[in-house]
């Protein structure tokens, strides 16, 4: 397990986390979920949660809603001694849609990407 190891992570977003009008989400909920879905690859690499260190690049290129189902993807794409460059991509794959009903939602075909980012985290040395 190394480069091109990959998690994913399935997050239903709740009405709660809505802040702004239209229901939409601020970009650092995706912040907080690539923190945890990082938190995974450390724990199956590594052994260790692992420490975030660092964006290098974020990238806002759709809204999240609540009543949003987001698919948050973990790729490792470099491999230091103690650092690990990860590529996260967030996508929006069910969408509520509450023009129908209160209840109702679609999934998405296809996802939306809503946030992409690339960033680093360290580990203890083995």
């Amino acid at each position: 397990m190394s480069v091109g190891f990959t998690v994913i992570h399935r997050k239903y977003v709740p009405y709660s986390h809505a802040h702004y009008a239209g229901n939409l989400v601020d970009g650092a909920y995706a912040l907080a979920a690539f923190g945890d879905v990082a938190t995974e690859v450390c724990i199956q690499l590594d052994g260790d949660e692992g420490l975030f260190a660092s964006y290098s690049d974020v990238q806002f290129k759709a809204p999240m809603r609540a009543g949003d189902v987001l698919e948050v993807v973990a790729t490792v794409a470099r491999m230091g001694t103690r650092s690990r460059t990860i590529d996260f991509e967030a996508r929006v794959v069910c969408r509520g849609r509450p023009d129908r009903s209160e209840s109702a939602a679609e999934v998405l075909d296809p996802p939306v990407v809503a946030v992409t980012a690339t960033g680093t985290v360290v580990v203890p040395t083995k």
